[in-house]
This record gives C-alpha cells, sequence and structure tokens, in this order.
C-alpha cells in the first residue's frame, strides 16, 4: 500500500505542473475568444444576406474560437506596430490620461507597465539577475538589476535592483546596492521568475553563490514596481 501510495504522489507531482499549463493556456484561449467572438458574430450577420453558408460557417463554435483569436492576435500586432510610430504614441499616452483619472486602475496599470519593462527583452549586458545580502549579510536575495548610478558624493557605481517576492514576483522592494557588493549569476529572467514564484522549488542546479564582482552595463528602466 505504501508503494501505491508513493507512486500515486509521484503521478500527482508529474501531472500537476502539467494541469496547470493546461489551464493557463486554456484561459488565456478563452480571454482572447470572450474579445474576439462579437467581431466574428458581426461579420456572420453582415455576410448573412448575400453569403448565407460563410455566415453558418463562421457561427460554429470551434471556426468562431479560433477565428476570433486570430483577430485578437492581429489587433495585438497592429497595436504593436501602432505603438512604435508617433500616431501610436500619441493615442497611447492619451490613453494612459484617461486611465489616470481613475486611482485604483491607475495603479495596477501603472505597476504591471513597469513590471513588464523589468522583465522585457534588453540587449546583451542588460538587466542581470544577481544576489544581495538582504535582509541581513547572513541571508542573500535574488534581484534583479534595472539600472545603475552613482554616488554624487564618492562617485561609487550603484545598482537599482528590484527584490521580487514570492509568489508574486510584482510586489517587491527597491533597493540601491554598492555594484561591488552583488554576487552575479548566471539565470535569466525566466529562471529568476520562475525560482521566485514556485517558491524556490523550480530552479537550475548551480548558481554562483560567493561574490563576485563584475561590471553591469544597463539600460535605465522606467520606474519599478514599488
Amino acid at each position: 500500500m505504501r508503494s501505491i501510495g508513493r507512486t500515486i504522489i509521484i503521478g500527482l507531482l508529474t501531472a500537476a505542473p502539467l494541469v496547470i499549463t493546461w489551464l493557463i493556456v486554456r484561459f488565456l484561449f478563452q480571454v482572447l475568444s470572450g474579445f474576439g467572438e462579437p467581431w466574428i458574430r458581426g461579420v456572420s450577420r453582415g455576410l448573412r444576406a448575400t453569403n448565407p453558408g460563410i455566415a453558418d460557417l463562421l457561427l460554429n463554435d470551434t471556426l468562431q474560437s479560433v477565428a476570433a483569436v486570430l483577430i485578437v492576435l492581429a489587433f495585438l500586432y497592429l497595436l504593436g506596430w501602432a505603438a512604435g510610430r508617433v500616431l501610436g504614441q500619441r493615442l497611447i499616452s492619451l490613453f494612459e490620461k484617461a486611465i489616470g483619472a481613475i486611482p485604483f486602475v491607475e495603479s495596477i496599470y501603472r505597476a504591471t507597465k513597469r513590471f513588464l519593462a523589468i522583465s522585457g527583452p534588453s540587449g546583451e549586458g542588460g538587466r542581470r539577475v544577481v544576489l544581495i545580502d538582504f535582509p541581513s549579510r547572513d541571508m542573500k536575495a535574488i534581484g534583479i538589476v534595472t539600472r545603475t548610478l552613482r554616488d554624487a558624493t564618492t562617485g561609487e557605481e550603484l545598482a537599482a535592483v528590484y527584490v521580487p517576492t514570492a509568489p508574486n514576483p510584482t510586489n517587491g522592494y527597491i533597493e540601491i546596492v554598492p555594484i561591488a557588493k552583488l554576487t552575479f549569476t548566471d539565470w535569466t529572467f525566466d529562471q529568476a521568475m520562475s525560482f521566485v514564484v514556485t517558491g524556490g522549488s523550480n530552479a537550475p542546479e548551480d548558481i554562483h553563490y560567493s561574490q563576485s564582482a563584475e561590471p553591469v552595463a544597463t539600460q535605465p528602466a522606467e520606474d519599478p514596481p514599488r
């Protein structure tokens, strides 16, 4: 019975990540479908008079969901393209001003945007995953270097380090740490976030725990979340 119980537990632990991943993917698919389905229904009604066969085909549940997701993805692509243009940036700025008029929604929007700015792609030598002495010298915490600073008095190089907290990495601390006191790791941002979200259970086997100073070349980031 103990052997059977252990085998069942192993099976459960094996299946759990797959089930959770599937639930997340299904949730995202349902969200995208929900945004796109009204557009599909509108097109179907417009085609009803001239092409009833195509209109009926568009009302098929499976095809409707897939088409809805494709429409939303196309919209997101156009939004990303417009964000790189002057007109798109102005429209986004107007939208952000409207969001700013709603205090609670504005705080959520800003925190999410700042966190995504930290996690976004950067060039080689950009943001780095490091360890810092936190909350004491005898303990270390995972941090993300978001930018470098310089002490106006001594000229010492400093780093702004965002320290995410488990299990929600969008909550965390901002620490200003001398670069000489950072412990650099070879972890990627994804590995660091996976480590935080899973409470340390999902991580590479090795980490550079001993302090080793290295130069940091980072791009200035938008104000990280508090």
